[in-house]
């Protein structure tokens, strides 16, 4: 299994986008046996994502693996229970799959 992260300049600075890419990485560590092997997972992480704690990434990046694995989807969530700090472009209705 790999992950990638991508962090965009509006995240934050080099600072902020690299504390935000480490813990992405640390949560990913222990969310990777819940993938099928040899997964490519890509996890964009958006401008609140400087500014939100570890624990609001973890929900946010259980979410976006629900979804994913087809555990619950987008209309299960209460409108503003979610931070929005992850996003699966995969699935962006608005936008295009980069």
């Amino acid at each position: 299994m790999r992950a990638g992260f991508v962090v965009s300049k509006a995240v934050g600075g080099a600072v902020v986008r690299n504390r935000v890419k480490r813990r992405l990485r640390h949560l990913m560590r222990d969310r990777l046996d819940l993938l099928p092997a040899g997964s490519l997972v890509v996890v964009r992480a958006l401008p609140g994502a400087g500014e939100a704690d570890h624990g609001q990434l973890a929900r946010d990046l259980d979410t976006a693996l629900q979804r994913l694995l087809g555990g619950a989807p987008r209309s299960c969530n209460p409108p503003g229970t979610e931070s929005s700090v992850l996003r699966n472009p995969g699935r962006d209705p608005g936008g295009s799959a980069r």
